[in-house]
């Protein structure tokens, strides 16, 4: 709501879902000079989403896109309530959440079309119950859908 944590400041760390709409008030932060660090509540399930990915250029884009949200907090002003500033904190965040959101939402359907693209291959070399049963569970990515996600 209107300031959650307005004026909190000795808050340094946070942890929040990731999951669009969750920072809806540009002054969710302001003043929280000290807020510097955010984590996400699915930090191992989307750990084990990105290591399950399949090109290494994702997997790196995606562990870079989760660690710049603590630099740009580090950077970003905290406003203040007396020149009635909201700061930058929360839209920072909301910004980031949206973008993390996107790019494993595109990661993830780009991988389900190379699977099915060598789904496809395999079986033409191989039987296809071998392929399903054998081949693809090894190369699927964990069934967790995050927030934004259909």
């Amino acid at each position: 709501g209107n300031g959650a944590f307005g004026c909190c400041t000795s808050l340094e760390q946070i942890t929040i879902p990731l999951k669009d709409n969750m920072i809806t008030d540009d002054d969710t932060f302001r003043g929280c000079k000290k807020l510097e660090q955010l984590d996400l509540v699915e930090g191992a399930v989307l750990s084990d989403t990105i290591a399950a990915l399949l090109l290494e250029d994702w997997r790196n884009g995606m562990k870079d896109k989760l660690g710049v949200i603590d630099q740009i907090l580090s950077t970003t002003p905290a406003g203040d309530w007396f020149r009635d500033d909201p700061g930058g904190k929360a839209q920072a965040v909301r910004m980031w959440i949206r973008s993390v959101l996107r790019n494993i939402v595109h990661y993830k359907a780009e991988h389900r079309r190379l699977l099915n693209e060598a789904a496809t291959i395999l079986q033409h070399a191989f039987p296809k119950d071998i392929v399903n049963k054998n081949v693809l569970p090894f190369l699927e990515l964990p069934s967790h859908t995050f927030g934004g996600e259909d």
